[in-house]
């Protein structure tokens, strides 16, 4: 066999004008070449939609381990509000005290404020003062009528003074002085016209001096009476008389005194002015007040408690407050007023945990020496139980 012309391999001759592969063993041969038709399209996925694709996954991962995260943490939580200490109640509530709006009895207009917003007054201080030009003239003219009718009094409970009784005295014996010259004259008239048988005196003359006697025994017994009512003294109706009179002008008088006393505006308790609600040259009245004052002691925290631990407090407990404001110090208090009558929960209530629509107002009263708790302040009321008083399923 001609080495040029045959195939080494099947032993047919190769074709005229083919190139013959190089006598190399390693060479792989060369695969034959696909029609263009019969070429099928690459089955793997093209970069673009790749990349979306990792990220939507990504995502996922994401957003998973947020839940997971999110149960967890709720999780724990309801396992802590489980493991809450049954011997101590926490209660939310808010900051109450008093308030007192102050007025002025009498109607007249202001003379001057003396007080701000804000001011601590204590009690007997003066607020305000009315103006007391008309005032003034009437109380002293009701002074000077008791003063007359003191004076009167007393001098019916004195009685006649020994000028009085002496010249009482000194009138007795005048008129008995006129009376015994009248009745010598008369009984000397009368036997000197026996002697003439009326011829030296007329009748008309023993008529006068029998009259002049008359006059003087009766001008005797006047005295005599006139001195008698000035050793006995006034009559006692005359001395209840003058007391009722002079007790009338007191009453008058203390009624200008105290309406007088009523145009300063003081203050009844130890407190901070809150408001100042009328002005210099404004009509006062009762009806319209003039501050509205907060009274800083008593103070306490309006609290709201549920039905099941109801049975866990009395009276008379003692708590600790603690406030945002300074949330590291406790206020001492203690337990003050405990309602009788359930009540619906206020909506502005704030509770850890929701209980039961039905709910008791009580009211823990705080020492604030240093005046720092505000009205409406939140506040927290902490409250140790008795381990042993268990509370209501």
């Amino acid at each position: 066999m001609d080495p040029k012309t045959d195939s080494p391999s099947t032993g047919e001759k190769a074709p005229v004008g083919a190139v013959k592969p190089p006598n190399d063993a390693t060479t792989p041969p060369v695969p034959p070449a696909q029609p263009a038709a019969s070429k099928q399209p690459d089955s793997k996925t093209p970069p673009a939609w790749s990349g979306k694709k990792k990220a939507l996954v990504a995502g996922g991962l994401v957003l998973a381990i947020l839940a997971a995260i999110a149960i967890g943490f709720g999780l724990g939580r309801l396992e802590g509000s489980s493991k809450k200490d049954p011997n101590r109640l926490l209660l939310t509530g808010n900051v109450d005290l008093r308030q007192v709006e102050l007025a002025f009895n009498n109607s007249e207009r202001i003379a001057e404020v003396l007080v701000q917003e804000g001011d601590k007054v204590t009690r007997g201080q003066i607020l305000a003062r009315l103006d007391t030009s008309r005032l003034r003239p009437q109380t002293a003219a009701a002074q000077a009528d008791v003063e007359g009718l003191q004076a009167m009094v007393e001098r019916l409970h004195h009685g006649s003074r020994p000028e009085e009784i002496a010249q009482a005295q000194a009138n007795v014996a005048l008129a008995k002085a006129e009376q015994v010259y009248a009745e010598q004259q008369w009984r000397r008239l009368t036997a000197l016209s026996g002697l003439t048988t009326g011829r030296a005196i007329s009748q008309q003359d023993i008529y006068s001096a029998k009259a002049a006697f008359d006059t003087a025994q009766a001008r005797l017994v006047v005295a005599e009476r006139g001195f008698d009512l000035s050793a006995s003294g006034p009559r006692t109706e005359d001395v209840a008389q003058g007391e009722a009179q002079l007790r009338v002008k007191q009453a008058q008088l203390e009624f200008l005194q105290k309406q007088l006393a009523d145009t300063a505006l003081l203050s009844p308790c130890d407190g901070v002015v809150r408001s100042r609600l009328m002005e210099s040259g404004e009509m006062a009245s009762p009806q319209r007040p003039v501050f509205d004052l907060a009274i800083a002691d008593p103070k306490w925290i309006r609290a709201y408690i549920s039905e099941p631990d109801l049975g866990r407090i009395r009276t008379g407990m003692k708590a600790s407050i603690s406030a945002d404001s300074f949330p590291s110090r406790m206020l001492p208090g203690w337990i003050g007023f405990i309602s009788s009558v359930a009540e619906f929960t206020p909506k502005a209530v704030q509770t850890e945990e929701l209980r039961s629509s039905l709910v008791y107002e009580i009211r823990v009263f705080v020492q604030d020496p240093l005046d720092e708790m505000r009205l409406g302040m939140p506040a927290t009321v902490h409250l140790e139980l008795d381990p042993a008083v268990q509370s209501k399923p």
